[in-house]
């Protein structure tokens, strides 16, 4: 008898608790369903700050927009160059027997230096320009892009510097000029131009001055100093600017090592290097330069051995140039050096490589000048004095 009544109470127990639990689905269910349309229309409220540890008496926390304004001394030097630099293509004749037509065969970068009676000049690469029947210059000042004729006031092929003129009506901005001699490796470098074409015109990439003063040869025995950058320079950044946070240009882009698995190798040449040249072609259409009459190899290319036993210099000697030829009738002929006389010094000032001889001439000498020449010959040391003619 017990069993059987504690089963009926059981039985209720378990009703009642069937019913609670019913109830309490129900009534969750009407709760989320019509608690957005309560708090429409005002009777709930959220308040955020409950569940987040604060106090429902302080208030809800406001929501703001916040507009954050990125400025750096990258964007503001960006900002004072970047409307002076400009697209260049170059355009070729094509004969075609139903008429003469131009056909684009390259682009390239360049940069605005100067403005003034009506005019404005712009420099670039030698090879941007080279071989052109017709030059056309893409001015962009940010809102509107002007194409332009260019007349080419002169070109080198050895500094690989060239000066145009356009007019000045749509030009805006005008580059300045900084100290490339003050550069240090580290320093932060932005390359500006139109890589892969006046498309993705005045592209701006950064990176670092990976050395400021970097040897390279460009032709035989010829060698030149350019800064080194991992700043990315691309096909059509060449003669574009390569500048520093203060917005001035420290050097103009030039070329870039382009092998597999390489990257961030890019040169510019010193905007100082560029100076003489540039004022040069404005003023002769040319380079007058200085010449001795020479061909050149450095004398830390030459192996220790050949330094002691074919030049028979002294141990201490590890810098300077050997003449591995002289032109007939030129300044050094006259001057009595000969093949395999090792010049250390000009004017007192030493010189370490092929490039330093070749940066000393065009920045400190014009033709004509008199100039004081240090070299060995068999191990000893003499002096002679050169006149310089031109090359």
């Amino acid at each position: 008898m017990g069993f059987y009544d504690r089963s009926d109470r059981t039985r209720k127990r378990d009703s009642h608790l069937l019913t609670g639990l019913i109830s309490g689905l129900v009534g969750g269910v009407l709760v989320l369903t019509l608690s957005p349309l309560f708090t429409q229309t005002g009777l709930f409220s959220r308040d955020p700050s409950v569940g987040s540890g604060s106090s429902a008496d302080e208030g809800a926390t406001p929501v703001q927009k916040v507009s954050v304004d990125v400025n750096s001394n990258i964007t503001e030097g960006v900002k004072k160059v970047q409307p002076a630099v400009v697209g260049i293509v170059n355009r070729k004749i094509n004969d075609d027997p139903f008429g003469l037509q131009t056909e684009e065969q390259g682009t390239g970068s360049g940069i605005i230096f100067e403005k003034k009676e009506g005019k404005a000049r712009v420099v670039t690469n030698h090879h941007v320009v080279a071989g052109s029947d017709e030059v056309i210059v893409v001015v962009n000042d940010g809102k509107t892009e002007k194409k332009v004729r260019g007349q080419v006031l002169g070109s080198d092929e050895i500094a690989d510097l060239a000066v145009l003129e356009i007019p000045d009506e749509f030009v805006t901005s005008v580059a300045q000029f900084g100290n490339s001699d003050t550069i240090k490796a580290g320093e932060p470098a932005v390359a500006i131009g139109n890589p892969l074409g006046i498309e993705f015109s005045q592209s701006v990439t950064a990176g670092v001055i990976s050395s400021p003063h970097r040897k390279i040869t460009v032709s035989g025995h010829l060698s030149m100093e350019v800064i080194q950058t991992d700043a990315a320079i691309n096909p059509g950044n060449s003669g574009g600017a390569l500048i520093n946070t203060a917005g001035q240009v420290i050097g103009i882009n030039s070329m870039k090592v382009s092998k597999e698995g390489v990257e961030g190798l890019g040169f510019a040449i010193p905007v100082n290097d560029a100076k003489p040249i540039i004022d040069q072609l404005i003023r002769y259409g040319k380079v007058k330069r200085p010449f001795m009459g020479i061909a050149l190899k450095d004398v830390d290319t030459i192996a220790a051995t050949d330094r002691q036993v074919t030049l028979h210099l002294p141990a201490s000697v590890t810098d300077g140039v050997v003449i591995l030829d002289v032109a007939s009738g030129s300044a050094a002929s006259k001057a009595g050096l000969s093949r395999l006389d090792v010049i250390v010094a000009l004017d007192d000032q030493k010189i370490k490589n092929g490039s330093g001889l070749q940066s000393y001439l065009q920045k400190e000498k014009k033709v004509g000048d008199r100039m004081k020449v240090t070299y060995y010959r068999n191990g000893k040391k003499q002096t002679t004095t050169i006149t310089l003619q031109e090359g």
